[in-house]
């Protein structure tokens, strides 16, 4: 994990300027702006609904902002000629649900997109794929499919997908809630690993306990707006807002 305070602006793989995001007369995104190094562990949290998970997905275009500027290493997702796909390939994501295709087997959910966006042979394919499942745990279940796992297996062969695509930053939306309370630590256990070997990663989660553990940072979001940054630890030890003292409160007693 990098202490993010020792990276310079220059290294802001993403850049969030005022956007915003409605749907209908619901405002779930209002002039958020705020930026992500390389490297960095950025944590968010805050109560349901209030507009965590589109934000992630506008990071990704999974949502397209009403207003504002969105940059992800260097390109504006807000440009028209922006090719959108280009910039999926090098952005990975965990959902909640897994979304693991149910009639392909293990292998078949994490080679497809290698051979159809990363043009692999399916033989390289197998290759990353088998690799990462011994990465995060399960090399054994490479031949049954989703139906066959637990919640756990399933969302980690969720991040082994993500990851055979090489991407530059990790985007994990809720990845735990749908879990058993046996299943949280094992997928926990795959993001401590990988934020120790430095991905670049955006976690919109409940979990304090990995936020306390490899969080550079932790923004609390609360009706669409950011009510408070802070670096790691110190969030839990001196929040300046009364809102954020007030969340904590709840959550961590």
């Amino acid at each position: 994990m990098k202490n993010s305070s020792s990276l310079s602006n220059s290294d802001d793989i993403i850049i969030l300027d005022n956007i915003s995001k409605s749907f209908g007369e619901v405002k779930a995104i209002i002039d958020v702006s705020m930026n992500v190094k390389r490297g960095e562990v950025c944590f968010i949290f805050g109560p349901s609904g209030g507009g965590k998970s589109t934000l992630l997905r506008c990071i990704n275009h999974l949502e397209t902002i009403d207003s504002g500027k969105i940059v992800v290493d260097g390109i504006h997702l807000t440009d028209s000629k922006t090719d959108i796909n280009r910039i999926r390939s090098e952005v990975g994501m965990v959902f909640q649900l897994f979304n693991l295709f149910p009639h392909l087997k293990v292998l078949e959910n994490i080679t497809l997109a290698q051979k159809v966006v990363r043009k692999r042979s399916r033989k390289e394919a197998l290759e990353v794929a088998h690799t990462l499942l011994k990465r995060v745990g399960i090399p054994e279940k490479a031949d049954v499919f989703p139906n066959q796992l637990s919640g756990g297996q399933k969302q980690r062969v969720a991040i082994a997908r993500a990851l055979a695509m090489n991407p530059k930053i990790m985007l994990f939306d809720e990845p735990t809630s749908a879990l058993d309370p046996e299943m949280i630590q094992e997928v926990l256990e795959v993001m401590l690993d990988l934020a120790k070997e430095g991905m670049t990663m955006v976690v919109v989660s409940h979990e304090m306990g990995f936020a306390k553990a490899a969080a550079d940072r932790m923004i609390f979001l609360s009706d669409g707006k950011i009510v408070e940054t802070g670096i790691g630890k110190e969030i839990f030890t001196n929040p300046k807002k009364d809102r954020t003292k007030v969340f904590l409160s709840q959550v961590l007693n």
